[in-house]
């Protein structure tokens, strides 16, 4: 399903097509008396008593091409809501036969009325997405979106939110690749085309990792005949030396558990493992192509987690780029062992003023936090609150979970500094996030989102139809942009 908006700078004339007009709480139709004709008004007085107006969104079929359709906005109604009822706008209609609409925005009365178009409109294409590549009889289906009227979207928020639907998009698309397609190599070469946008790109390879000392990233991807990697995006905003924003990602293209294999029900859904790296990459092309006012960089660790003669052992010890060790004592708990190295290369080579890492990290917060909210680790509040707050406006929410140096003893090893997992058994999220937490050696404001239970959907949400959500792009944009711009 795709949908082409065609704005259009008069006004609405009477029309035979759909017509789309936004209304109070209270579906109060006599402020539209000048937006229907005398018929249409008679027609929808005498209809609308019949119908139920908690629905926020009711349609009547004046003729067989025609409908009219009007949607409820509250003059309180958050940006969300807004955006949650273009969503609904586009299941409601998504597969009737005319599928032209025309919109006419004279009929917000509110003084935000531009931003209310801008969000409906939002929120119809975020839901329209689907990934139909591999599918050999593609939906062609189009909805087609006329806007006239005086309250246009700006051009600002036109431009933002495009490039914010883009950076989803594209997130969406990578998490719902294959693993034979999106293997680390392939990865590689997705992320270095963005340099059109403005992106510095550096990829680093086995070679110059081995070079460096990432054997805990290096470690989980040995098994595998594909190669390792790392790579930095780097977005000069601001075309100065100030201290970046910093966003680390969890690339594990397909997760067999390595030796520590997993079952194989399911097992088909560890695609999805690389979706913390995916973020990261769809946030930073929607910061270029919004031409943020910032600095940050995204750095991801890309690898493939294989059984191969080669693979990692329970029972190895690894030195990571931070000189810690670390004894393998599952294969299974190896985002933790990318991102370790991933995050001390960070803080160290981009001084960054906070970082941010996300990833499909660990079963256990989907136990604690089902599908509702990714956890969220952190030694900093002002920098917690900041994430809570953008998770609220754009609802893909955030729950604050603990952290705390007593959970430290279920994590230390007799043999090394440390262990990859805790055999204890409980508090699986919160000793995954310590031992990240063991990586930041300076101090910088750090947090991280266990994104396991947001980043793939099997029955959709609000603003996706089922399958990759694209969750967190639009959460740190929100969070850039209210806090850092």
């Amino acid at each position: 399903m795709s949908v082409k908006i065609i704005y259009k700078n008069n006004n609405l004339n009477k029309s035979s097509s759909n017509v789309v007009l936004f209304i109070d709480e209270k579906f109060n139709i006599m402020g539209l008396k000048k937006h229907l004709s005398n018929s249409e008004y008679s027609f929808i007085s005498d209809l609308i008593k019949t119908k139920d107006i908690k629905k926020k969104i009711l349609d009547f079929d004046i003729s067989s091409k025609k409908k009219i359709i009007l949607v409820s906005i509250r003059k309180d109604i958050k940006s969300s809501g807004i955006e949650n009822l273009g969503a609904k706008f586009y299941d409601l209609f998504k597969n009737i036969k005319h599928n032209t609409f025309k919109i006419d925005t004279n009929s917000i009365n509110y003084n935000n009325s531009n931003n209310i178009v801008a969000n409906f409109i939002h929120g119809i294409k975020l839901k329209s997405y689907s990934f139909q590549k591999y599918k050999t009889k593609k939906n062609k289906i189009k909805i087609v979106l006329e806007v006239y009227g005086k309250n246009q979207p700006s051009t600002k928020n036109k431009i933002k939110f495009k490039s914010i639907e883009e950076g989803t998009f594209y997130t969406r698309d990578l998490v719902s690749e294959p693993g034979n397609v999106l293997h680390p190599d392939e990865y590689a070469k997705r992320i270095s085309s963005l340099k059109k946008y403005g992106l510095k790109i550096t990829i680093y390879n086995e070679k110059k990792l081995k070079k460096l000392g990432m054997n805990t990233l290096l470690g989980v991807g040995q098994g595998s005949v594909r190669g390792s990697y790392l790579v930095t995006i780097e977005w000069n905003g601001l075309k100065d030396k100030s201290k970046p924003l910093a966003f680390v990602g969890k690339g594990v293209c397909f997760d067999t558990g390595g030796i520590s294999l997993k079952p194989a029900k399911f097992m088909e859904d560890m695609t999805y493992d690389m979706a913390g790296s995916a973020v990261v990459v769809g946030l930073m092309k929607t910061l270029a192509l919004r031409k943020a006012k910032v600095n940050v960089v995204g750095v991801v660790g890309l690898v493939e987690n294989m059984p191969g003669g080669n693979a990692q052992r329970p029972g190895d010890i690894v030195k990571s780029y931070s000189g810690k060790t670390v004894e393998i004592l599952n294969t299974d708990a190896e985002g933790r062992l990318v991102l370790a190295d991933a995050l001390t290369y960070t803080e160290e080579k981009f001084k960054p003023k906070l970082i941010v890492d996300l990833a499909t990290l660990t079963g256990a917060i989907i136990v604690s936090l089902g599908s509702e909210y990714a956890g969220l680790f952190s030694n900093d509040d002002k920098l917690s609150n900041q994430l809570i707050d953008a998770g609220e406006y754009v609802e893909e929410k955030v729950w604050r979970m603990p952290l705390n140096k007593n959970f430290d003893k279920l994590i230390d090893s007799k043999n090394a500094d440390m262990q990859n997992i805790n055999y204890v058994g409980g508090a699986g999220s919160t000793t995954a996030a310590q031992f990240l937490q063991r990586f930041i050696l300076n101090k910088t404001p750090w947090a991280h989102l266990d994104i396991a239970g947001m980043a793939f959907s099997k029955y959709g949400g609000a603003l996706n139809s089922g399958g990759a959500t694209g969750y967190g792009v639009r959460l740190l944009n929100k969070l850039i942009e209210d806090n850092y711009e």
